[in-house]
């Protein structure tokens, strides 16, 4: 089956179908809070359909509009453990679940709103890749820890990339093909960034051959001036809708996200992206739990299944970390699993510490300021 064949019996699955799906039944309800347009809605009533897991999906707009869902849950929680009402007497909650991007996982632990899940409870937790691994297990203030517990699933990723106009590039007779090339002359006023310190100063310290991660960034002594040569190339900053001024012609390139440029791939033919030869920020969806159950457990493992996460990998536009297939070339998310040494150059953005966010915040302001 191909894409659009997919996507169009998406058809005979009704929203009804989707949020209202709870037949009375002795099972334990799931409620699962997640972005709108994540997952085929197909794949989301197969889980149901085969499980018979009553099942309420609440979609939203944004990872903020979930962060305070779970904090909402967390409120409620500490509200019904205060009233001290006998177990029998209290309402029979469902099992609440939660899409969280990696970045939001410290705030998450350090305010007690999720709890770890257990290796012995997922499936496939030996299949995921070191790096994967490495992701979840954070300690009690959500740093990473070899030690640490297991504080979410990762389902799927993506990475930040480079899209560009082919005509414009065509012209140049050459196409970008790593960070560095945002600093050609060429490009001069004709590049747009995010307007987000970690992922600017991030690919410039990967262009000077170091981490993203890097704790002192005043080790780094071409760093200041780099990115004031950067600061000259870019047109403009934004982390919203920085693609229409590519697609109007605007601008040549830009920096961005793989969640935002793959779909746009699909209906822009002038534009193209690539995922930088040195590496880049990679980013996750991580499923958390507000309290351990075994509907949760089914629901992760579901998603960790080779079939189901090799369809979700190929009918969107982001990748599951278990994908066993290969992807064809006509899916946008082919760009990202085509270069498997970019993806071992790549990096996950971890906590910094107070004095490395103070550098970043004072390259930051400094970068910018007009010449």
């Amino acid at each position: 089956m191909d894409r659009r064949s997919f996507l169009q019996t998406l058809g005979a699955v009704t929203l009804s179908q989707l949020l209202g799906a709870c037949q009375q039944n002795n099972r334990t309800a799931l409620q699962v809070n997640l972005l709108q347009k994540t997952l085929p809605p197909q794949l989301v009533d197969k889980f149901r359909s085969n499980s018979n897991i009553p099942l309420q999906i609440s979609l939203k707009s944004s990872t903020q509009e979930i962060f305070t869902q779970l904090q909402k849950w967390n409120k409620e929680d500490q509200k019904q453990r205060s009233e001290k009402v006998p177990s029998e007497d209290q309402p029979k909650l469902p099992s609440r679940l939660a899409s969280l991007g990696d970045y939001w996982l410290p705030q998450a632990i350090q305010q007690n709103l999720i709890q770890p899940l257990s290796a012995d409870d997922l499936n496939r937790w030996s299949a995921l890749a070191p790096q994967w691994q490495q992701l979840v297990r954070r300690d009690l203030q959500g740093n990473p820890s070899a030690e640490g517990k297991i504080w979410g699933a990762p389902y799927r990723w993506g990475a930040t990339m480079i899209a560009f106009r082919k005509d414009k590039f065509r012209d140049l007779g050459w196409q970008p093909q790593d960070w560095s090339d945002l600093w050609r002359s060429e490009l001069k006023e004709h590049i747009s960034l995010l307007d987000q310190p970690r992922e600017v100063i991030g690919l410039t310290l990967k262009k000077l051959g170091q981490s993203y991660n890097l704790e002192d960034l005043d080790t780094i002594s071409e760093l200041p001036q780099t990115l004031k040569e950067l600061n000259e190339q870019t047109l403009f900053y934004a982390s919203s809708q920085y693609l229409e001024p590519l697609i109007l012609g605007d601008t040549w390139a830009a920096v961005g996200w793989s969640s935002d440029i793959l779909p746009t791939l699909a209906r822009e033919p002038d534009l193209e992206a690539v995922f930088p030869a040195s590496g880049s920020a990679l980013w996750a969806d991580l499923w958390v739990q507000v309290q351990p159950s075994e509907t949760i457990n089914q629901w992760i493992n579901y998603w960790w299944e080779d079939t189901v996460a090799n369809n979700l990998s190929k009918f969107t536009d982001t990748i599951s970390p278990l994908l066993s297939t290969t992807l064809p070339v006509k899916s946008q998310s082919h760009r990202l699993v085509a270069a498997p040494k970019q993806f071992e150059r790549s990096e996950f953005l971890f906590p910094l510490s107070p004095p490395t966010l103070q550098q970043y915040e004072r390259l930051w302001q400094a970068m910018r300021i007009p010449v």
